[in-house]
């Protein structure tokens, strides 16, 4: 690698290798992430996301490979390179029985900022918290305490920040305000790295690395994902949908997804296909209500490569 192309990364992952006993965690994961970028680390619960936001905040040690974080080696640098990034972890980790500013008051000392009450004043008006200031955490809502904890994560003004799953259990008001923040962090210059099991939040990240098992199942921009998949995908609305689901599966080779009360198959040619799928759906007396071609989203395709990887 260039010096050049090594100024540019934030993140450089080679051949990482994590195992727990005879439990293999990551198998061997490399990709990178450009300074100022959203990166997204998509994958289902298992996949080895929150084990790699851990080790790239040097709180667990490779089994293998190298890692670098702005050129510094993550294993030998470690204390130098924990001064430049800021991590939120899946669980709501601050204090119950401290204020909101106290709880920022305290990761400032913990991180040596001693002048923190502007940076602290910014960070309320910036997640909409100073009129709940003196509001003790415990009393915050779901969509609240996250903000509170990146408002912790980003008081002593980390290069990068690591967020484990910050939507998960929030509302849909507060995770829209969540990316909001998110967004404006971006054009102030810091780097965000965040894992998340949700596919229409990755398709707002520059840059994505799908997980599966501990593997890197595919890594592009959202945009390249999809057009990855040289399918022509038609949403199907019809009744049962469970008896839809499984006769399209057993009678046909089309690959068929449900998503709550919808199917998604997968095809090669809409107009020829579409009529083999409603011909297996009229024999079993299913009711078809309506169809149409849509879009390819990333969930099309990561459950087409999860299904690849099992053949």
């Amino acid at each position: 690698m260039t010096d050049e192309l090594n100024n540019q990364l934030a993140i450089n992952l080679v051949n990482i290798k994590k195992n727990y006993g005879d439990v293999q965690a990551l198998k061997g994961i490399s990709f990178d992430v450009k300074r100022g970028e959203m990166f997204g680390l998509v994958g289902p619960d298992g996949a080895g996301k929150t084990t790699t936001i851990r080790l790239l905040c040097g709180l667990l040690v490779p089994t293998e490979g190298s890692a670098e974080i702005f050129g510094m080696d993550l294993v030998k640098q470690k204390s130098q390179v924990q001064k430049n990034i800021g991590y939120l972890s899946q669980k709501f980790s601050l204090y119950g029985d401290l204020t909101i500013d106290e709880n920022i008051e305290f990761f400032a000392s913990i991180h040596g900022v001693k002048n923190y009450q502007q940076r602290r004043n910014e960070l309320l008006e910036y997640t909409r918290l100073t009129e709940f200031r003196k509001r003790l955490a415990d009393n915050l809502s779901g969509g609240m305490k996250q903000k509170l904890a990146l408002a912790c994560t980003l008081i002593h003004k980390p290069k990068i920040i690591f967020l484990d799953e910050p939507t998960t259990g929030v509302d849909p008001v507060s995770r829209r305000d969540f990316w909001k923040i998110l967004s404006n962090l971006i054009k102030d210059g810091i780097t965000i790295f965040m894992s998340t099991p949700y596919l229409d939040e990755a398709e707002r990240c520059n840059r994505v690395a799908l997980l599966n098992n501990g593997e890197v199942i595919s890594f592009a921009t959202p945009k390249s994902i999809k057009e990855s998949l040289d399918k022509q995908i038609i949403e199907i609305v019809c009744s049962p949908i469970l008896l839809a689901y499984k006769v399209i599966k057993e009678k046909s080779n089309f690959e068929t997804q449900m998503f709550g009360d919808r199917i998604n198959v997968a095809v090669n040619n809409y107009e020829k296909d579409f009529t083999v799928i409603e011909k297996i759906l009229v024999e079993a007396g299913v009711q078809l209500a309506d169809h149409r071609v849509i879009p390819t989203s990333l969930e099309n395709v990561f459950i087409h490569l999860i299904s690849e990887n099992k053949q």
